[in-house]
């Protein structure tokens, strides 16, 4: 069975893109992505653990209003 794997920061970006969110944009400590109205803050870590990216995934889910599975995201 497929497991969650730790994620690249520009992977990362790239996937969300794939899923209909701006380019990422600066401003203050952290980039930011758009969906709409909505906004997404990108960490500045290199690579996101784990249990970081489950948390992104929920905010990405909650955004976008539909879940994300583990075989979608490995297919962005």
């Amino acid at each position: 069975m497929p497991r969650w794997t730790p994620c690249k920061r520009r992977t990362f970006i790239k996937k969300v893109i794939k899923l209909g969110f701006s380019k990422p944009e600066t401003g203050g400590r952290h980039f930011y992505m758009r969906y709409g109205d909505n906004v997404l803050t990108i960490p500045n870590n290199e690579e996101y653990s784990v249990p970081q990216l489950k948390m992104m995934i929920r905010e990405l889910e909650n955004i976008i209003g539909r879940t994300i599975t583990l075989e979608e995201w490995g297919e962005l």
